[in-house]
C-alpha cells in the first residue's frame, strides 16, 4: 500500500463543528484513490481546526493533480476548508487551496494550487476548467435591477445567493456592538417625530449619542470656512474639486471676489492658485418627496484660493443658470446668509458622494466585476487568484442595499433628496458620465490638476496605495503573461472584460473602459485599478461617512426649502426650516453610523491567511507586498500624529480587502 498524508485546515462549518463524514479522492498522472471517508470526532471539521488522515492506495498513483472533496447527507449543516495539503510517500507536498463552501450531498474538484492559463493545461485538466466555468455560469447569472445602472447578480432571496458570497448568520449579528444597537434603538425614538429643528443646540443631544474622535472635530470645526474646504480634500469626498486656468461662463464671480484686496482673479489662476467644486450633474434632477413634503437639491458652484498650504472658500452660486434669482454668496455677506449657502453645498455634496462616488463608483462596479470574474475565470487563473479576495461579500452586501436602502421602500428614500423615483435616472446619468481615467487615480489626480496640492492626504495615501498594488500586479501577472501575445490569446480573460464592458458600462464606449486586452500594461493596469476600487476607493468614500455625516449639519442628506434667491433675508428661523427634520436625521444618521462600521469578520489588506498562490515567486512578491503595505501604515501613523485630524482611511491596515459594508 502507498499512503498519502492529508491535511485539512476548517476555515468555517455550520454548525460551527460537524457532525458527519467527509470523503477525498485524490486524482493523479497515473490513477486516483478510492473514495475514503476521513476520520474524524467530533471537533475533527470544526471552525479553525486542523485535522490529518491517511489515504492508502494500492500502487503510487503519480503527480497529484486534483482533489474531490465531498460530505454525507445532513441537512442544514456547511462546511468550509481551507488549504488542503496532500504529502506523498517521497515527501513531496501538493497543495489545493480550497476556501469554497461544501454543501451536505455535495462533490466538488479542486485543482492544485499552482497558477495556469488555459493554453497550458492539458487535454484532461482543460475539460476539468470547461466544466468549472459551466458550473459557474449557471450558477451566477446576470440580472436588471433598473434600466440604466450597472447590472448585477440574479438572486431571488438572501439565501439563493451563492454560499461563497454570504457571511455566517453569526458575523451578521456580531458585526453591531452593543453600544451600536444601543445607539439604533435610542434613534427609533425619534422617527416617529417629523418636527424641524429649533436650533442646533437641539441637534446636539441626537449626536452626543455616538461620537468617535473624528466626528468630535467635525462638531467642533463645522462653521469654519478653512474646515469647509478642507473636506473637498481630505473628507469623506475628495472626487470633486478641480484646478481651473478660467470661470465656467455660468459662474459670474469675476467681479466679485478680492474686492480691496493686493490679488485679483485673473492673476491667481494664473498662479494655479483657483479650484472649482461644480455639482451641475445634479442640475434639474427629480428630488424626492418625503413623509408628502417636497425636498430640494441644489447644483452648485463653488469657488476655492489656495493660499500657500490651504484652501479658502471665496464663492458659492447656488444654482446653474445665473440671474438675478441666483445671487453669488461670499463670505462677506452676512453670516447667515454665509451659512446657509454652505449648507445647499454640504447636502449637494451628500447626494452626489453617496450616489455616484460611494453606490456607484464602489459597490455596483465592484459587483459587475465580482460576477464577471467567477463566471468567465476558473479558480486556477492568476487574475482570479489575484482578484478574489477582493469581491469577498460585495453581492451580499449589495443584495441588501437593493433591499432595505435603496428599493422604493428603502431607507435612502426616507432621507435623502436624492431618493424616490428619481434614483435610478440619476445613477444613470453618473454613469454615461463615468470615464475609466477617473477610476484610476493617477489619472484621475492629473486630470483634475492636483498632483502639487499640499495637505491633500486622499491623494498623497492613494498614489501611494496605487502604486504599491501596481507593483505587485506587474510582478504577479509577469510571471504567467510574459508577452503582449499571451495576453491577446487567453480567451477566458477576454471573456471577463467583455462581460465587465457590457454589463458593467452597458456598451458605452464613451466610458473609455476597455472592451479587450491587447497588451501586459493595459492588463496589468486594469487589474490594479479593480483592485483599489474594491478595497481603497471604497474605504476612502465609505469608512469616513459618520465622521463627517454623523452631525447632520455638516451633511445634510436633504433641504426642505428652495435656495434663497436674494441676500440678506436668511433668518437663523429660516436656515433651521431648511434642514431635515427630527425623523429624517435620525433615519440618516443611523444609516451612516451603519455604512460605517466594519463587520466583525472584517479582513485588512495585509491578510493573506487564505493562500491562492502556491509557487515560490508569487509567494515571494505577495510578503514584498506585506511588507511594503506595512511601511507605508507605519509613514501614516507617523504623519497623522502632526495633524489635528487625523487621516486614516488609506491606511493599509485599516482598508478592507472588499466592498462587504
Amino acid at each position: 500500500m502507498v499512503d498519502y498524508k492529508v491535511t485539512i485546515w476548517t476555515e468555517d462549518a455550520q454548525p460551527s463543528f460537524l457532525l458527519h463524514s467527509v470523503y477525498i479522492t485524490l486524482f493523479g498522472t497515473e490513477g486516483e484513490s478510492e473514495c475514503m471517508i476521513l476520520r474524524q470526532w467530533i471537533h475533527t471539521f470544526s471552525k479553525g481546526n486542523k485535522s490529518t488522515s491517511t489515504v492508502s492506495c494500492f500502487k503510487d498513483i503519480g503527480e497529484i493533480t486534483s482533489i474531490k472533496l465531498g460530505k454525507s447527507k445532513l441537512s442544514l449543516t456547511q462546511w468550509l476548508p481551507g488549504m488542503v495539503e496532500v504529502e506523498s510517500p517521497t515527501g513531496k507536498v501538493y497543495k489545493f487551496p480550497v476556501y469554497h463552501w461544501i454543501a451536505s450531498d455535495n462533490v466538488d474538484t479542486f485543482r492544485e494550487g499552482k497558477a495556469v492559463l488555459d493554453k497550458d493545461e492539458s487535454s484532461e485538466t482543460g475539460e476539468l476548467r470547461k466544466k468549472e466555468i459551466q458550473e459557474e455560469q449557471r450558477v451566477y447569472c446576470w440580472d436588471v435591477y433598473k434600466d440604466r445602472m450597472p447590472r448585477c447578480v440574479k438572486a431571488d432571496s438572501f439565501l439563493s445567493l451563492p454560499q461563497d458570497d454570504r457571511s455566517t448568520l453569526s458575523s451578521v449579528l456580531m458585526t453591531f456592538s452593543s453600544d451600536g444597537k444601543a445607539l439604533l434603538l435610542e434613534l427609533l425614538a425619534f422617527v416617529t417625530s417629523e418636527t424641524n429643528w429649533k436650533s442646533f443646540d437641539d441637534i446636539e443631544p441626537m449626536y452626543k449619542r455616538h461620537v468617535t474622535p473624528a466626528s468630535e472635530y467635525v462638531f467642533q470645526h463645522w462653521k469654519e470656512d478653512s474646515f469647509f474646504a478642507y473636506q473637498f480634500l481630505n473628507g469623506i469626498n475628495p472626487m470633486v474639486i478641480k484646478r481651473i486656468e478660467a470661470l465656467p461662463e455660468n459662474f459670474l464671480v469675476a467681479d466679485k471676489v478680492f474686492q480691496n484686496a493686493p490679488v485679483d482673479l485673473k492673476t491667481e489662476m494664473e498662479k494655479g492658485n483657483i479650484f472649482l467644486c461644480d455639482y451641475k450633474i445634479l442640475d434639474k434632477v427629480t428630488t424626492n418627496t418625503i413623509d408628502g413634503k417636497k425636498q430640494y437639491l441644489a447644483a452648485p458652484l463653488v469657488l476655492l484660493h489656495q493660499i500657500e498650504d490651504r484652501m479658502m472658500p471665496i464663492a458659492i452660486q447656488l444654482k446653474q443658470n445665473p440671474g438675478q434669482d441666483n445671487p453669488v454668496f461670499l463670505p462677506s455677506d452676512s453670516e447667515n446668509d454665509w451659512l446657509l449657502a454652505k449648507l445647499y453645498v454640504r447636502s449637494a455634496d451628500f447626494n452626489l458622494h453617496e450616489l455616484n462616488y460611494h453606490l456607484l463608483r464602489t459597490h455596483l462596479l465592484a459587483e459587475v466585476f465580482a460576477v464577471a470574474l467567477k463566471r468567465n475565470l476558473p479558480r486556477v487563473h492568476p487574475v482570479y487568484k489575484l482578484l478574489v479576495r477582493h469581491t469577498r461579500h460585495t453581492l451580499q452586501i449589495n443584495f441588501l442595499a437593493r433591499h432595505i436602502l435603496i428599493s422604493e421602500e428603502g431607507v435612502f428614500n426616507k432621507f435623502a433628496a436624492s431618493g424616490g423615483e428619481g434614483l435610478p435616472h440619476l445613477i444613470g446619468k453618473f454613469l454615461s458620465n463615468l470615464t475609466y481615467k477617473s477610476l484610476c487615480i493617477p489619472d484621475d489626480i492629473e486630470d483634475r490638476g492636483l498632483k502639487d496640492v499640499k495637505n491633500f492626504y486622499y491623494k498623497e495615501d492613494g498614489l501611494n496605495l496605487w502604486n504599491i498594488m501596481h507593483s505587485f500586479v506587474t510582478k504577479i501577472l509577469g510571471y504567467y503573461y510574459t508577452d503582449d501575445g499571451v495576453v491577446q490569446k487567453d480567451d477566458e480573460l477576454q471573456n471577463w472584460i467583455k462581460e465587465i464592458f457590457e454589463h458593467g458600462f452597458l456598451k458605452k464606449e464613451e466610458t473609455g473602459i476597455p472592451q479587450k486586452f491587447t497588451t501586459v500594461s493595459e492588463l496589468v493596469k486594469f487589474v490594479t485599478m479593480v483592485m483599489f476600487t474594491c478595497s481603497a476607493q471604497h474605504a476612502a468614500v465609505n469608512s469616513g461617512q459618520y465622521d463627517f455625516y454623523g452631525w447632520m449639519p455638516n451633511g445634510p442628506s436633504t433641504m426642505q426649502e428652495p435656495p434663497p434667491t436674494k441676500k440678506g433675508e436668511v433668518t437663523k428661523a429660516r436656515i433651521m426650516g431648511a434642514l431635515p427634520d427630527a425623523r429624517t436625521t435620525a433615519f440618516n444618521m443611523g444609516t451612516v453610523w451603519a455604512l460605517s462600521t466594519p463587520p466583525s469578520d472584517a479582513k485588512f489588506l495585509p491578510d493573506f491567511k487564505e493562500e491562492y498562490f502556491t509557487e515560490d515567486g508569487p509567494c515571494e512578491e505577495i510578503q514584498t507586498f506585506k511588507s511594503q503595505l506595512q511601511d507605508l501604515s507605519n509613514n501614516i501613523t507617523k504623519r497623522n500624529k502632526t495633524i489635528e485630524l487625523p487621516y486614516t482611511y488609506l491606511d493599509p491596515a485599516c482598508v478592507e480587502w472588499s466592498v462587504d459594508i
